[in-house]
């Protein structure tokens, strides 16, 4: 329930018109995200012995990025309504929208043979109804709701008829063969094009929280303690290495899609981190026996540490953040305007400790010619 309902609000506060500004770019960078975890994913786990469908749902894992925690970061900083805002937003939502089919496919993996035509057409289906929804809303006006003028001000039908739109279309859905989130994301882009989202949004704000709450409460269930510490130098060195690997990625892609260096730095380090649906593709390749045990345990700890290290990228986020005017083309130049402070200390101590031991150096040498001067008149006859 937690992800039919999440994706219902990222559908009702999805901005069409500003998501197709940066639609191209969004669409390029997000599917280079999807297609590099894949191959690599794939490419481990033919490595070791694993099957397709296993590197396959790894690699959906990977690819996804948090929208929530990319938000909250963007929005310290005071960059969400920037340019480089409105680039990371494009990316998160094309993921989310990815999110739709990546569960059809993913689903579909378990038991018995895969039907390639099945699957096909659903994702045909899912991916036609969004595009004419998305073009729809972003060439038409606000969608005018029956009896919109009586609802507006009853607080109480508001809530239940936009949480009825919800469950009802996520069960349309899943009796369609497509994922439930898929229907409840749908009536989400419906509610939020409409002339009542300026009045549902608000109302609907304290119900998001407090099952946003249930649903990371939900996935700190899943965590296993015993698991995380027989493993744990395991999944610190997988977190760290999927973070390191998708901030060069996300940079590299950003570049090379036409945004500056600046913009790339900033968006890609807000992209680092694995996604909330990552747990949601997890467990789904779990139930449908894809996902061993020992896999489904690695993917989730790995991506609740991804998220847990998220304050430390914040940090990093906001040290970057002078480099906006310094021109940086080189990482490591970056990283030394960035880390300065700490240089300048680290150099201080090593300086410190050269010349204390230039001065003990020098103290045993005045020493022994002391002991020389003291002795040599002993020795004379």
């Amino acid at each position: 329930m937690g992800v039919v309902v999440l994706l219902f609000f990222i559908g009702m506060e999805l901005s069409v018109k500003a998501f197709t500004l940066t639609l191209r770019q969004a669409l390029l960078v997000a599917g280079g995200q999807v297609g590099a975890a894949l191959a690599v994913a794939v490419l481990i786990e033919l490595m070791t012995g694993a099957s397709l469908a296993e590197g396959m749902i790894l690699g959906f894992v990977a690819a996804m990025s948090s929208t929530v925690v990319a938000m909250k970061m963007l929005e310290d900083m005071g960059e969400l309504r920037s340019e480089t805002g409105r680039i990371a937003i494009g990316v998160l939502i094309a993921q989310d929208v990815a999110v739709v089919p990546m569960l059809i496919l993913v689903s579909s993996l378990g038991g018995g043979e895969l039907d390639i035509v099945s699957i096909a057409v659903k994702m045909v289906v899912a991916i036609g109804l969004l595009a004419g929804l998305l073009w729809w809303f972003g060439h038409r006006s606000k969608l005018k709701i029956p009896f919109s003028e009586t609802m507006e001000d009853k607080v109480e039908i508001l809530a239940l008829g936009a949480l009825a739109l919800c469950f009802s279309a996520a069960a349309v859905s899943g009796v369609a063969g497509m994922s439930p989130a898929y229907g409840a994301f749908l009536a989400g882009i419906l509610l939020g094009n409409s002339t009542l989202r300026s009045r549902i949004i608000p109302v609907i704000e304290p119900i998001q929280s407090v099952l946003l709450v249930v649903f990371f409460l939900s996935i700190g269930l899943l965590i296993d303690l015993p698991f995380v510490f027989d493993h744990l130098l395991l999944l610190m060195g997988a977190a760290v290495m999927v973070i390191a690997a998708k901030t060069v990625l996300n940079i590299f892609l950003l570049r090379k899609t036409g945004s500056s260096p600046q913009i790339a730095l900033i968006a890609g380090l807000s992209m680092a981190q694995i996604g909330e649906f990552s747990f949601v593709l997890a467990a789904a390749g779990f139930s449908t026996g894809v996902l061993q045990l020992d896999t489904y345990r690695l993917a989730i700890t790995v991506t609740a540490i991804s998220l847990l290290v998220s304050p430390v990228w914040v940090n990093l986020m906001h040290r970057m953040e002078n480099i906006a005017s310094e021109e940086l083309h080189d990482y490591r130049e970056a990283l030394a305007i960035a880390y300065a402070r700490e240089g300048e200390a680290f150099a201080g101590a090593r300086w410190s400790i050269r010349l204390r031991y230039r001065a003990f150096r020098l103290a045993r040498h005045h020493r022994k010619l002391r002991r020389a001067q003291q002795k040599g008149p002993e020795n004379r006859p």
